[in-house]
């Protein structure tokens, strides 16, 4: 699983080297811009927007379905059918011509909004002095020795992320409003910073060979990840994500339960969602998962309003370490899961994130009789359970868009068949 793109985030070593836009590509981005703004104002837009809302309030709606190709954005927006030719107005142009799709033609529950997000310049070390979020390197060698580690740095250039809004801002005058919404990290689960500094096959003989030395990093990245979050709520750097912002491995944030009822317009860790996962160390044993993993995230989930937790790891198997965590809303059963098991485990009290098996989308060929099945079961196990089910995780769909939009009809009808 890649982290999942982040419209709003602008690295400040990718997109803002140069912030040139050409009239002409100021033209190409109004436009799409105005067509954005024609479809957010369509009333199936609120209606989604409503229920998504009650899905996560844990109330009674219909199935709601996500298809997000993921990496395979590429094959349906080709670089070649960009106008564009600057760096910055190329990304958001590709940005501008998602939107679109999903809202003229993918046939999903996914909202188009009327706001166009810029994220914060900045730069992120990755656990070292000299080591970049973009490249994180060297690995740690020696498990007893976390000298040469430190807790990771945000440094915000404010100066270039007000230059980046004003021009937004020009771009989009009187066609989309533009707000700074900016989300700092896909997950908070710890394993894929622990996976990332000593590698896998490291870990897996680290468990056996050294398991202080394996509580002492846990603690380590706790730790530090707890003061990454302290330093976000201080600077004010946080951005509130219950509208339609991307949380977790599927589903939005669309919340009327957030922010907290205290909230003065700073955004806190407690305003907020959250996700955790730990999928890197899915072959892990649950007692194990317990001890090495889950006990170091706890501090940090409680930090949080409402969580997500969850992505590729099999859920049904360290779920009843789980369920006693009480901000927990939102629980992924991915692929790797006993769909039934999990149906049985959450009930009514959690959204019931469901992932069907992605290769769905990226066979060689799209078997529509396959996917037909695959929803039925779903729906059948799930009955009940406040349900999403979110189809992702391609690096290709054969370069055949039409497939996304047949899974979305074929997810629609299936659903329609139970829920008038």
């Amino acid at each position: 699983m890649k982290d999942h793109d982040q419209p709003g985030k602008v690295a400040l070593d990718t997109h803002v080297a140069d912030l040139t836009i050409t009239p002409a590509e100021r033209d190409v981005l109004r436009r799409l811009g105005e067509r954005v703004m024609a479809l957010s104002t369509r009333r199936v837009e609120a209606e989604k927007k409503t229920l998504w809302m009650r899905t996560n309030s844990l109330q009674a709606a219909r199935p709601l379905i996500l298809c997000d190709p993921e990496f395979s954005w590429r094959e349906i927006i080709p670089e070649t059918e960009l106008e564009c030719v600057n760096t910055l107005a190329r990304h958001w142009e590709r940005r501008l011509r998602k939107e679109i799709f999903w809202g003229e033609k993918m046939g999903d529950d996914r909202v188009v909004e009327s706001r166009f997000t810029v994220g914060w310049v900045y730069k992120r070390t990755f656990w070292g002095p000299d080591t970049s979020s973009l490249n994180p390197q060297p690995a740690l060698k020696d498990l007893n020795d976390l000298s040469g580690l430190q807790f990771q740095v945000i440094t915000v250039d404010r100066d270039a992320t007000t230059n980046l809004v004003h021009l937004a801002r020009e771009v989009f005058d009187r066609v989309l409003p533009v707000k700074l919404r900016n989300q700092w990290y896909w997950s908070l689960g710890l394993t894929r910073e622990l996976i990332k500094l000593r590698g896998l096959e490291s870990f897996k003989r680290d468990i056996r060979e050294n398991p202080q030395g394996v509580h002492n990093l846990m603690a380590f990245l706790r730790d530090g990840t707890l003061d990454l979050i302290a330093f976000l709520e201080n600077a004010g750097l946080y951005s509130l994500n219950n509208e339609g912002d991307y949380i977790g491995s599927g589903g939005f944030g669309w919340t009327g339960e957030l922010p907290a009822n205290d909230y003065q317009g700073t955004a806190r860790a407690k305003d907020l969602w959250a996700l955790f996962e730990s999928q890197d160390t899915k072959d892990l044993a649950p007692e194990l998962f317990d001890e090495f993993i889950l006990q170091y995230q706890k501090p940090v989930i409680a930090r949080f309003g409402l969580v997500c937790y969850g992505c590729c790891e099999p859920m049904s198997e360290r779920w009843d370490y789980l369920k006693g965590i009480p901000n927990i809303r939102r629980v992924s059963v991915s692929p790797t899961c006993d769909r039934a098991k999990m149906a049985e485990a959450l009930q009514d009290k959690y959204v019931y994130s469901c992932r069907p098996d992605p290769s769905i989308l990226s066979a060689a060929s799209f078997d529509e009789a396959a996917a037909r099945k695959d929803i039925i079961d779903i729906l059948e196990k799930a009955k009940g359970c406040h349900l999403e089910i979110i189809m992702k995780d391609h690096d290709t769909i054969q370069q055949d868009p039409a497939r996304a939009i047949a899974w979305c009809k074929v997810a629609k009808e299936e659903i329609a068949k139970l829920y008038k």
